[in-house]
């Protein structure tokens, strides 16, 4: 391949000629003002010698130095819309470098790091026929002939930021490469039959070394891009002949990679080993967890959960993000109003407090988050967890341990001879363990639990059909909470839009409420991968349990007359709260039709 010639020189030239042309346009038709930027054409000369010996790429140059743009609003120039306003001057598509979208695999074939470097170039697509090189060096197009006649492809030139291709070039290639190494490491014969439709290939199934330094490698990098695009939940999943790696980001599973299954199954064996899990045993499900350091030096948390399928064992890992302890309950989505009763049912001395939502609706974020905050010096707070989702050192934590007998009920009966003021129960999942809970509040304490049901008046009669006596859930209940989780408008995109009559009464319907005039829509935007959603919220439904509701809780209780009655009194079910959100431009009438069960009156 042929090398080029092209100087530092002449592409500084050419960049610093696009900017002064742009300047001296918007000079021309734009009002001086003072959000616009007072560097001359000789700043920009002066800006160029300054840094020709460090050989910096000129937009890496200019956004460094956060000048504002003389287009309204007048923001800083940052590397990516310098980068987008360069390809638009020349011609040539713009490309956001997405590494979720990158088939980091496929892409490290098409051209060498050292060829790739050297020209600051980087496959993102590769097609039948066609293959997408994003460059930072537009006006180097030497190599694309002999490029194509190498590769006997189609190449279509796109513009990326400079920062973006020098971020991620090296992580394709290195870890393609730890895949390539890991997959020709040796091997030894596996243990056990670890999927069904192998019993025809016995003796061919090889199994990696879990302390293999690339297989190391490849879990660091596995954790390390989690936390770099804030994903909730890890899924390494076994399919017949790869392993597929996926991450839960607000909400939504993202295809991130394909492994070879050998490099997968070491993977998994690499974490289950970090966990303190037994490596041998497949067979059954396994827990266990993992406390590491992101890149930022922050303590994270990550609970591992192993299953047994028909091609191998599938992890997920959850990620515990340790600002959630910190946050308050305005920054979990609790109205001003609910952050009051709320406090309310927390300062009592006594009584049984539950929350209930489904797999993944936040619930033990809002009772960690509430516990941080009563876990003062003078309490004692206890829990008793399956399994303990964070370890926070100002509660005493017991875990559930059903291989030695050990449940919620005898996890309660032991909290309460440990002198306890405040006990959180993880989950209420038996007539044993609510009439302990029922016990432990009936005795002077107050305790926090969850329970799964769709809304706030199911949790009384899922407590009745459990066998908890109507006289001691009178006695005992302070409140009930339901809650949901769903995604708010990227704040960087959102813009004003309407909501039809038909959405609007999709939304809130039977409940009457006038139509917001203007809410906010999604739009997208790199920040938010164009989804238009970026961060998540939480929408409450809140039951005070008062005089009237105790007459109505009986052995034989209507749900439906529990129901009414918390309307009368002021509950706001979900929908309700939810369209609250929506005319306040936080979500959209589509997200909440989406998560949140519809009203029933």
């Amino acid at each position: 391949m042929a090398k080029t010639n092209y100087s530092y020189e002449k592409r500084q030239k050419e960049i610093a000629k696009k900017l002064k042309q742009e300047q001296k346009r918007l000079k021309k038709t734009l009002q001086p003002n003072e959000h616009q930027a007072d560097e001359s054409p000789e700043d920009a000369d002066k800006l160029a010698r300054n840094h020709k010996a460090d050989h910096a790429h000129p937009l890496v140059v200019v956004g460094s130095q956060q000048w504002c743009s003389l287009l309204p609003p007048c923001k800083p120039l940052s590397i990516e819309s310098l980068t987008e306003w360069l390809a638009a001057r020349i011609g040539v598509p713009y490309f956001h470098v997405d590494p979720l979208k990158l088939n980091f695999a496929g892409i490290a074939n098409v051209v060498s790091k050292s060829y790739a470097e050297r020209l600051k170039i980087m496959p993102v697509k590769v097609g039948a026929n066609e293959v997408t090189i994003a460059t930072a060096e537009p006006f180097v197009t030497d190599w694309v002939a002999d490029l194509e006649r190498i590769l006997n492809l189609k190449i279509r030139l796109v513009l990326s930021s400079p920062s973006d291709i020098n971020h991620y070039l090296p992580e394709i290639y290195n870890l393609a490469n730890s895949v390539q190494l890991a997959s020709k490491a040796k091997t030894g014969q596996a243990i056990g039959v670890q999927n069904f439709e192998q019993l025809v290939e016995l003796g061919k199934s090889k199994n990696l070394d879990a302390n293999e330094q690339h297989v190391v490698t490849l879990v660091d990098w596995l954790f390390k891009y989690a936390f770099e695009q804030r994903a909730s939940d890890i899924h390494l999943e076994p399919r017949r002949d790869i392993g597929i790696v996926r991450f839960r980001i607000d909400g939504v599973l993202h295809q991130v990679y394909q492994l070879p299954a050998t490099v997968a199954g070491a993977i998994t064996n690499r974490i289950k080993l970090l966990g303190r899990m037994d490596m041998v045993e497949k067979r059954r499900p396994q827990d266990g967890r993992i406390k590491t350091v992101s890149g930022d030096g922050e303590e994270i948390e990550l609970r591992l959960s192993t299953m047994p399928t028909a091609f191998g064992e599938k992890l997920v890992m959850r990620i515990f993000d340790p600002e959630i302890l910190v946050k308050n309950f305005s920054d979990l989505g609790f109205s001003q109003e609910q952050t009051q009763l709320w406090g309310d049912w927390t300062r009592q001395p006594n009584g049984i407090i539950l929350v209930t939502g489904p797999t993944g609706s936040g619930k033990t974020t809002t009772l960690y988050s509430t516990l941080k905050q009563i876990a003062t010096p003078e309490v004692n707070v206890c829990t008793v967890e399956d399994p303990i989702e964070m370890i926070e050192p100002a509660f005493n934590q017991m875990q559930v341990q059903h291989n030695i007998g050990l449940g919620f009920a005898d996890g309660v009966r032991t909290l309460l001879r440990q002198d306890p003021d405040i006990i959180m129960v993880g989950e209420i999942r038996d007539a044993e363990t609510a009439e302990m809970a029922i016990q432990a509040a009936l005795t002077g304490h107050l305790v926090l639990s969850s329970l799964h049901t769709n809304d706030a008046p199911s949790a009384i009669t899922r407590l009745l059909e459990l066998g908890v006596p109507a006289y001691l859930l009178n006695s005992t209940l302070l409140g009930v909470m339901a809650q949901r989780l769903v995604r708010t408008l990227c704040p960087h995109c959102k813009t004003d839009g309407e909501i039809s009559e038909q959405a609007w009464r999709e939304l809130i319907a039977p409940w009457k409420a006038e139509r917001p005039a203007q809410v906010k829509v999604a739009t997208g935007c790199l920040e938010c991968r164009m989804t238009g959603y970026r961060g998540r919220t939480g929408i409450y439904e809140m039951l005070p349990f008062s005089a009237g509701m105790q007459r109505l809780v009986v052995q034989d209780a209507d749900i439906a007359r529990i129901r009414e009655l918390a309307l009368r009194e002021g509950m706001k079910p979900l929908r309700v709260s939810a369209a609250a959100k929506v005319a306040a431009g936080i979500t959209t009438a589509e997200e909440v039709i989406k998560v949140v069960p519809p009203l029933e009156v």
